[in-house]
Order: structure tokens, then C-alpha cells, then sequence
């Protein structure tokens, strides 16, 4: 009897740079995994689907390559793409986006979360286009979890989703000394009924090696806080290249005791078909 799919919250594929496409910055990782490469090494620890996020680090806010990759392996990924919230006509952006075959959701990246407050008016248009779409909204704000929460009181009827726990994470080893040191604000953004946590790269944060066994502890008190049905399990492939393999990664979660089958079934996948309301096809 299956389980329902496994589905990854967040990946990342790209070309390698050039003129055509260049890069506008830089990511960690290798010099392209393309969609192609994505796709296999899926197949490769039997991942059926994953959420495809434009990445911000090389394309900032152009999402063209991930519609290609869209274009060729339709039934494997749903998109995700960053939005300017200093676009005056970011609302509309959003709208247009959410009508594209195979979106799933927008993104707003805040590299300085504390540089902006819950009222900023490009943030709540960014939202309130999710409302009014019917798409989630998924927010990097890493270091300031509570931020979050002025924008959840401020979108109540915006699905957000918190991007890698809210925790900052590395892009190299080591990971930091005191990783899960911010865990009270983010547990506390669970009384927002309208906040989802995506329990992403949560491997970069242990100090041991594969399987991670000091990440349960403060993962528990997330599932905890947050139900286990308000919470996505992803790699952050490929973000996360320097510090675990993919198959780490995926197999972490199965292996562990902490979860039940039921619950693994939630975490690695039913919960992102629900909250996306999309569902990989192989």
C-alpha cells in the first residue's frame, strides 16, 4: 500500500553561467544542475516530485530557466519564483505568475530581514496577491522569525510559509556552534494558524554525521508546536551540496524513529500536495 508521494519542498536547478543567461550572483553548489541533473538524482532515492524555486542567488527575479525546466519534466516540479517587493506593480506580478501552467507559489527573499517591518507595503501587496490567487507565499526571513508574524497578523487569509525553519543556515561547514539557538521564536509563530514551516536543510544544522541524530530534539519541538500538518520536509538542494549528499538528505527522515509512518507521510509529501494543492505525475 503506498504512502502517498514524496515530494521535496524546495530545489533549485540552473545553467551554468552565460552570456544568454547570466548570473547576477552566486550560488553555492556545482556549476549547473540542470533539470535534467535534478531529475536524476530524484530518481536516483525515489523522490516523485519537488517544489522548483527560481534561485534568487543567480536569476534574482527571473524565473525564465525554471519554466524551461517546467516545460520538459511538467509532471515533476512545481514552480516557485521570487517577487521585488519594490515593484509598484508587484501585486499584478504576482497574478500573472499565478496563472502560468504549473505555478505553485511566490517567494520573498529578504537577505536583511531587519531592514523592513511587518508594514511594509510591498511585502502585504506580495501577500495579499497570494490571498486573492489562492497561492502560498513563502518567505526567507531567517534570523528574525518574528517579522513573520507581523505579516501573518497583517494576511490572515494568506497561506505563508516559512522558509528553512527560520533559522539561518550555512552554506559551508561548520554549521554554526548554537544552530537551533532562535528556536522559541520560530516555535512561537505557531500560534498563527495561517503559518507553514518548511523543515528544509534541517541536515546542515547538525553537528554529526548522516544520520543526524542532534537535529530531532529541536525538529520534535517544531512538530510539536506546529502539528506535524503544517510542516513540509525538503533538501534545499542544491544549497545545501557542501554539507550533505541528496540522498543524506531524503534518507535522514526515513530512517529516524521520530516520525511515524503516517506522520512521514505527511512530512515527506501530503502535506506540500495539500498546502500547494499540486501533486507530482512520473
Amino acid at each position: 500500500m503506498s504512502d502517498g508521494p514524496v515530494i521535496d519542498a524546495q530545489v533549485h536547478a540552473y545553467e551554468r553561467d552565460r552570456p544568454e543567461r547570466p548570473w547576477l550572483g552566486f550560488l553555492h553548489g556545482p556549476e549547473e544542475v540542470t533539470g535534467d541533473d535534478m531529475v536524476a538524482a530524484m530518481d536516483e532515492v525515489g523522490v516523485d516530485g519537488a517544489l522548483l524555486v527560481s534561485p534568487f542567488s543567480m536569476y534574482r527575479y527571473d524565473a525564465s530557466y525554471a519554466l524551461e525546466v517546467h516545460a520538459r519534466h511538467a509532471g515533476r516540479f512545481g514552480l516557485i519564483k521570487p517577487f521585488d517587493p519594490g515593484a509598484e506593480d508587484v501585486a499584478e506580478q504576482v497574478e500573472e505568475w499565478a496563472r502560468r501552467d504549473g505555478t505553485v507559489g511566490a517567494r520573498i527573499m529578504l537577505r536583511d530581514p531587519f531592514s523592513v517591518t511587518a508594514e511594509d507595503p510591498g511585502l502585504n501587496r506580495i501577500l495579499a496577491a497570494g490571498a486573492k490567487t489562492g497561492i502560498p507565499v513563502n518567505v526567507l526571513c531567517w534570523g528574525n522569525a518574528p517579522l513573520l508574524g507581523g505579516l501573518a497578523v497583517r494576511n490572515p487569509d494568506t497561506r505563508i510559509v516559512l522558509d528553512h525553519l527560520g533559522l539561518r543556515q550555512p552554506f559551508e561547514p561548520p554549521p554554526p556552534d548554537d544552530p537551533f539557538g532562535d528556536l522559541p521564536k520560530v516555535v512561537a509563530l505557531a500560534e498563527y494558524d495561517n503559518v507553514a514551516i518548511k523543515i528544509t536543510g534541517a541536515c546542515t544544522l547538525s553537528h554529526e554525521p548522516f544520520p543526524f541524530a542532534d537535529i530531532w530534539e529541536p525538529l520534535k519541538r517544531i512538530f510539536d508546536a506546529f502539528g506535524i500538518e503544517r510542516c513540509l520536509w525538503g533538501t534545499d538542494w542544491t544549497r545545501a551540496v557542501n554539507l550533505v549528499t541528496y540522498a543524506e538528505g531524503v534518507d535522514a527522515f526515513r530512517v529516524t524513529d521520530v516520525l511515524s509512518r503516517s506522520d512521514r507521510a505527511a512530512l515527506m509529501g501530503g502535506n506540500v500536495a495539500r498546502i500547494y494543492d499540486w501533486r507530482p505525475v512520473r
